[in-house]
């Protein structure tokens, strides 16, 4: 699948996938078979990190 390619809508996609159906980055990135390490460094880039206490990318 190719993820939206906007920050904004990425972290917004990946963050409603994870509450509708995931439990955490790696079990969504193998449903999407997309590579969870380059999705968490995209991210990490644009300042998000995960938050597992949230199940969600929050900013830094």
């Amino acid at each position: 699948m190719k993820l939206p390619e906007e920050i904004a809508m990425l972290v917004s996609f990946v963050n409603m996938k994870l509450r509708d159906g995931y439990d955490s980055p790696e079990s969504l990135c193998e449903d999407l078979s997309v590579s969870c390490e380059e999705l968490k460094e995209r991210l990490l880039a644009a300042g998000y990190v995960y938050r597992e206490e949230q199940n969600a990318f929050r900013p830094l």
